[in-house]
């Protein structure tokens, strides 16, 4: 393997380059017209166009992609996260074109791409999964039986992906029918598929994933849990590792929970297994990611690896580089994700000009990121700017450090989440640990509230002093012939 094509774009892209270089390795660049500048471009050995700025006509267009890694000469693809990397159909298009796919293998990628088929292996392996179906459903009538039976609330969850599409969280059966028949449109429009499933829902739940690592000779570690419950449309916006939730005796049986799922499926290079807590420290098996997290820096900060080099090795064929019991976690580690969207207006893309652009630098500040000062933000693609990530000896310093790093990061001419992380980092719910995925619903819709009834409320006092310094200007004129008198005094006060 000596020239590595990156099917993807922005921070990812930029992040897996680096790497790629490290070891000596060329790397090949795809883009779309809207990304001609972009730093993964300037940064690649060589670059490809590879169509319009609409995904379906370059990121997503496979055909374009395999042949940008002819021409070049790539002997292998890595696909980052989003777009392909879950994609059964391109990693098999990939290998078949001769190219190495730095990833799992097509079946697992479609046996964990299949939430139901994922769980029905977690089953069968005695691993804890919430209450709820073991098959796809799409008659409403038997779902709203299983429903009953299961116990409302319940959570209707897309089968065949994930990022919050087809999901309804539904509390009584009153409205269940409604819920069902929009999940189902929503998941048939994303994925192609309409297929899903009930489950139990976890009042006061903890996102909590694993990330494992496997390679071709049947060695599999995991390197320790990742907190994920700060989420906004059921996707992750900070994550940190290790979670302060986890007691050492939860974090060695939740990983090796995880570690057996990847060995049961055939598990091969970097992967996550996702899990549900809830508030008594019980765990349920959720899904697993078949590619590079988002947040894989946080577990790179605690462990010292690096999680690109290992994909790489892996698909080389080499084994993995240490044991289990030769992991430990070092220090804290928070990430913030830095999103083009306006938390004041429940998260909504912001595009425009980056005027200002001027991340922060410290010995334990790490920025992945995709943009540079005077870039435009497209409209087409995730709104994610960068990652910031910190490091420390402890959960404390962490968030410290991370609230500083926040105040140094300069951003204009779009809306983005920093503010958000701020009140975090300054939320004693997230100092104190004890918080779940309603994070943003029970605290910091609560918290724009009680500012919006500030705002209103100072307005109402600035009004009303206004009016009353109004009103004790004017003065009743009574003798006419003091007229220009009283008027002279009034502008002159």
């Amino acid at each position: 393997m000596k020239k590595i094509l990156i099917a993807n774009r922005g921070e990812i892209a930029v992040r897996v380059m680096r790497t790629i270089h490290k070891m000596g390795l060329q790397s090949v660049a795809v883009y779309s017209d809207a990304d001609r500048n972009a730093p993964h471009v300037l940064m690649a050995d060589e670059a490809v166009c590879i169509g319009a700025p609409s995904p379906s006509e370059s990121y997503l267009n496979m055909p374009k992609i395999l042949d940008a890694a002819r021409t070049t000469g790539a002997d292998a693809i890595h696909p980052g996260y989003g777009f392909l990397s879950e994609n059964a159909v391109f990693a098999r298009a990939v290998t078949d074109a001769g190219l190495i796919w730095i990833g799992p293998p097509t079946a697992v990628i479609e046996l964990m791409g299949s939430k139901l088929a994922a769980k029905s292996t977690a089953l069968q392996h005695n691993i804890p999964l919430v209450p709820g179906t073991e098959s796809p459903i799409d008659d409403v009538d038997v779902a709203l039986k299983r429903a009953k039976e299961i116990g409302f609330p319940v959570l209707i969850k897309a089968s065949a992906g994930g990022g919050g599409k087809g999901m309804r969280i539904v509390e009584e059966a009153s409205v269940f029918r409604e819920q069902m028949e929009r999940a189902m449109s929503e998941a048939r429009n994303a994925f192609g598929d309409s297929s899903v499933f009930i489950e139990k829902y976890v009042t006061s739940p903890r996102h909590i994933e694993v990330q494992i690592m496997a390679d071709k000779h049947g060695n599999c570690i995991h390197l320790f849990e990742r907190e994920c419950s700060i989420q906004r449309r059921h996707q992750k916006v900070v994550e940190e590792a290790p979670s302060s939730f986890v007691t050492p005796e939860l974090r060695k049986q939740i990983g090796e929970a995880a570690v057996r799922i990847a060995q049961l499926s055939g598990y091969e290079g970097a992967g996550t297994v996702e899990f549900l807590m809830d508030a008594e420290r019980n765990f349920y098996f959720l899904e697993m990611n078949t590619r590079l997290q988002v947040e894989h820096p946080v577990t790179e900060m605690i462990t010292g690896l690096d999680l690109v080099e290992l994909q790489i090795r892996i698909a080389r064929g080499e084994k993995l580089p240490l044991t289990q019991e030769q992991l430990t976690i070092n220090g804290h580690a928070i990430e913030l994700r830095i999103c083009a969207e306006d938390p004041q207006n429940d998260f909504l893309p912001s595009i425009g000009q980056l005027s200002t652009y001027k991340p922060p630098v410290g010995a334990d500040i790490r920025i992945d990121d995709g943009y540079r000062e005077g870039m435009e933000v497209p409209i087409y693609y995730d709104p994610l700017l960068a990652k910031l990530i910190v490091h420390a000896e402890t959960r404390t310093d962490a968030i410290e450090a991370m609230a500083e790093a926040i105040d140094d990061y300069k951003v204009d001419g779009v809306a983005t989440t920093l503010s958000f992380g701020r009140f975090v980092m300054q939320s004693e719910e997230f100092r104190s640990g004890m918080f779940d995925t309603h994070f943003i619903k029970d605290h910091f819709q609560h918290h724009r509230l009680e500012q919006d009834q500030s705002i209103l409320h100072t307005a109402a006092l600035a009004a009303a002093w206004l009016q009353q310094k109004h009103n004790s200007r004017l003065i009743t004129v009574t003798n006419t012939q003091t007229k220009w008198r009283n008027r002279r005094t009034a502008e002159n006060e």
